[in-house]
């Protein structure tokens, strides 16, 4: 196991104050709980160096036994996969930092989690919620203008229809590019196609994975923090879940399937339990709540059912809305069209923040500082409404008008990530019955800056780095052709 380096020396003054032998009025007491004062880079960033190291610091000194990197602190990148490298304590015990060893993707989200039995050396621990924050890596300059390099088919040998819809980029394989994962809801499968760097990406996907009745919404994470990525799939006919264990080489095991719920349409990634593992939320039109799942190795099991407050729960993210180091849940509400902030309570329970009018009836929604004041916003499609709105968040949990932005009809995906790399987030929306809509960022005023037409129905969008030269490219799904349009930043 990945351990903090050894090789430096406890400061005596440091011992006896810990011991509590004159400690002043400032110092903190052994009735304190441990606490983080500060990460780099900063939560919520959307800039942050691909290359940098990741440096957590704490407001006393930690015992160096209760740090873990497979263990009791857990990185993960959406694109790069499970973070690894060399974890060092400081002199003083107070600052922690990780080197990756290798640099982490452009353009991506980094999430980092702590457990609730990291100590320090007074015999404090941090809260029993544990601690996380999320931010993103920059993405260098780009016109933001995409060139189609390649169409990668998802139908079986036979050509029956797919329709694929959703998915995500990440490395399988740990060859340092991010490949594709891609949900088939007709076909109720997952196929991967392999990115072979400058070749492209493999065309065809080979292995199909099998998953439940109209497959779609779908996330990353390493569940069972072996380092190899994994993915969760909701099955809405089902109502269940599939969860996919990574084998390391691009391939899968078989799923674990775990019922959620009538009609699962949103599914989250985040730490419910303060222990430092990716557990799963779904929110469930039918079943009119939010289901939690609590990861134990790997296994998941439904913990608590939440009623988000609104009707028809339906679209679904995960982000620190009140900053208190915790990351909460944004539920979009499809029947009362309203977006709902949960707070995460650290025990497997949520309590409503604060409730927004969406400017329609939310199909998918995202989080993300938009506006660069250091706090979450959130980016929803609002499905038949035909429109997308943007939501300021205030740092507590609470949530401004929406901003509502016409869009082609049946909005179906909403994405973001810095596709001109000037350093703030853009914004991607998918319209099945139109076409894929780049939204500038300058300075918080989103305004379309390009629109790409499908063959037929604009259904998702994946953003990444496909190509390895630092910005953001992008793979187009296309669910009526059942085709994948990988496109090049800058052609």
């Amino acid at each position: 196991m990945a351990r903090v380096g050894a090789g430096f020396g406890w400061p005596v003054a440091v011992a006896l104050l810990n011991a509590g032998c004159g400690s002043g009025a400032s110092d903190p007491t052994p009735l304190d709980p441990l606490r983080v004062v500060g990460l780099d880079p900063a939560p919520r960033a959307v800039a942050a160096a691909a290359d940098g190291a990741i440096t957590i610091r704490f407001d006393r000194p930690l015992r160096r036994d209760t740090v873990d990197l497979d263990r009791t602190l857990h990185v993960f990148a959406r694109w790069s996969g499970t973070v690894r490298g060399p974890l060092v304590l400081s002199a003083d015990g107070r600052t922690l930092t990780l080197t990756p060893e290798r640099p982490l993707g452009a353009g991506e989200m980094v999430t980092v989690m702590l457990s609730h039995d990291v100590g320090s050396e007074d015999g404090a621990r941090l809260d029993p919620a544990g601690w996380s924050a999320q931010f993103w890596t920059r993405a260098r300059p780009a016109p933001g203008t995409f060139a189609e390099v390649e169409r990668l088919s998802t139908r079986p040998p036979a050509g029956t229809p797919s329709r694929a819809y959703g998915g995500v980029a990440s490395d399988l394989d740990h060859d340092g590019a991010p490949d594709l994962a891609i949900v088939n809801e007709d076909t109720s499968d997952l196929v991967v196609f392999l990115n072979r760097g400058p070749a492209g990406f493999a065309s065809s996907p080979g292995r199909r994975y099998p998953l439940g009745r109209r497959a779609s919404p779908s996330e990353p994470a390493d569940f069972d923090r072996d380092g190899n990525t994994d993915i969760a799939v909701a099955n809405i006919t089902d109502g269940t879940v599939s969860i996919l264990l990574g084998r390391g080489d691009g391939s899968f095991g078989s799923a674990q399937v775990v019922a959620v719920g009538s009609t699962p349409r949103g599914i989250a990634v985040l730490d419910v339990d303060g222990d430092a593992d990716a557990d799963i939320a779904t929110a469930n039109f039918g079943a009119d709540d939010v289901a939690v799942l609590v990861n134990d190795g790997g296994r998941f099991r439904v913990a608590a059912r939440i009623d988000a407050g609104a009707r028809g729960e339906w679209a679904l993210a995960a982000a620190d809305m009140d900053e208190d180091g915790r990351l909460d849940l944004v539920v979009g509400a499809q029947q009362d069209q309203r977006i709902v902030t949960l707070r995460n309570t650290g025990n497997v329970s949520f309590v409503p923040l604060g409730s927004q009018a969406a400017g329609g009836g939310p199909w998918m929604l995202v989080t993300g500082d938009l506006d660069g004041d250091g706090h979450e916003d959130v980016a929803s499609v609002n499905g038949r409404s035909n429109t997308a709105a943007v939501l300021r968040g205030d740092g507590r949990g609470g949530l401004g008008a929406p901003a509502v932005h016409s869009i082609d009809p049946f909005g179906l995906a909403s994405d973001l990530g810095d596709l001109d790399g000037d350093g703030d987030l853009d914004w991607v929306t998918s319209s099945y019955s139109g076409d894929w809509r780049f939204f500038e960022n300058r300075g918080g005023t989103l305004v379309v800056g390009r629109e790409l037409a499908p063959r037929t129905a604009s259904s998702c969008a994946l953003l990444f780095d496909a190509d390895g030269d630092g910005d953001l490219d992008m793979a187009l799904i296309d669910e009526e052709a059942d085709e994948v349009i990988v496109v090049h930043n800058g052609g």
